[in-house]
């Protein structure tokens, strides 16, 4: 199909350069001390960050180039090459941390296959579902496929373990699936499984059992399971309306543990205050509203699922992690897109985002 191409929507890349830019800033701001005590260098993180941060930008200028219908057929080896890393994690060969083991690779050359997974996922379903369109309505061809392949991708997660980025990327296919217009009937059953999945796999980790009582009652456990909870609070709370000043937070002084990665949003809050932080929000509403107009006037099916799913799996990711920091959703190791440091993250997220502007250039409407 012969499309007509304009330029990108350069909303959408003005929001993405914006996020990226207070994440560069936070990400120092937060682990400065840190950095500093642990390898002599306030600056270790930040350049660790900037790094991955052009080598995303890059990524997005090169996808947002190549015409998106050419990209489709790297969406089975893409899937393919995330299920092979998924499982070599779980070997040997993965790089163990904090008793999870999720990375593949050396020094700052390593990777998070799970990162890889969450974007594989949505080209493979934006793909296929286009394919399937006509049988989205029948549960046995249209919807088991898609659960066979989640349960299958969220087991090989769950190995590592990582129950946050299982149920991000479930609820991401939950999402896909109701765009492409399955069943509400279908999507309640495997809404209930999925429930019922996450209860069986908090019931049978203790752990996880001891986040999730935690969680109900933080202050009950303040020295143990709920001590991140609280300390994120104590940040969000000091920031008052306007925050303490960028650099002056007290939490990253070795109070709130993940400063920098899953729990950086709650620094960020203590520094820039609620205009701050609500700023940050207002940013991931605009994300969200120029990718789906993005999907909606996409000039095909394939390119309006892979538009939702990459905005679906980037704002999905982003509440998350918001209402673990914010205290209303359990801890679980996810992290913030743009903002939290993470190479992998980082440059996949990039990555969506090329395809997004990619589609954007081919769009019915401005």
């Amino acid at each position: 199909m012969r499309l007509k191409k304009g330029p990108p929507d350069f909303i959408l890349f003005i929001t993405t350069l914006a996020l990226l830019g207070i994440g560069l800033v936070m990400v120092f701001s937060s682990s400065a001390v840190t950095a500093g005590v642990k390898y002599g260098d306030a600056y270790f993180f930040f350049k660790r960050q900037l790094l991955w941060a052009v080598i995303g930008l890059i990524a997005m200028i090169v996808i947002m180039k190549i015409n998106y219908l050419r990209l489709r057929e790297f969406s089975l080896p893409l899937m393919a090459v995330a299920v092979i890393c998924l499982i070599l994690v779980i070997t040997p060969l993965g790089i163990a941390t904090k008793g999870s083991t999720r990375w593949l690779g050396v020094g700052i050359l390593s990777f998070t296959p799970s990162e890889l997974a969450k974007l594989a996922v949505v080209m493979f379903l934006a793909k296929t579902l286009e394919v399937n369109i006509d049988n989205i309505k029948s549960f046995k061809k249209g919807i088991f496929p898609y659960l066979a392949l989640l349960a299958f991708v969220c087991g090989l997660i769950m190995a590592q373990p990582d129950l946050g980025t299982s149920f991000a990327i479930a609820g991401t296919v939950f999402c896909m699936l109701l765009v492409a217009g399955a069943k509400w009937s279908h999507l309640g059953v495997i809404a209930i499984s999925g429930l019922g999945a996450v209860a069986a796999a908090i019931a049978v980790a203790p752990y996880r059992m001891e986040r999730f009582i935690a969680f109900l009652n933080p202050w009950k456990f303040a020295s143990d399971e709920g001590f991140q909870t609280i300390q994120s609070l104590y940040a969000l709370g000091s920031g008052g309306l306007f925050g303490m000043g960028l650099g002056r937070s007290r939490q990253k002084f070795f109070y709130l543990p993940e400063q920098h990665t899953d729990f950086i949003f709650a620094i960020l809050g203590e520094e820039l205050g609620f205009l701050g932080a609500c700023l940050v929000i207002a940013l991931f509403l605009l994300f969200a509203w120029r990718g789906f107009r993005i999907a909606i006037n996409a000039p095909d099916n394939f390119g309006s699922l892979l538009a939702a799913g990459v905005t679906i799996m980037v704002i999905f990711q982003a509440a998350i992690n918001i209402g673990v920091v914010s205290g209303t959703l359990p801890v679980t190791g996810i992290t913030l897109p743009f903002i939290s440091y993470g190479g992998s993250s980082l440059l996949f997220t990039m990555a969506g985002v090329g395809l997004l502007l990619n589609i954007s250039r081919y769009s019915a409407y401005k």
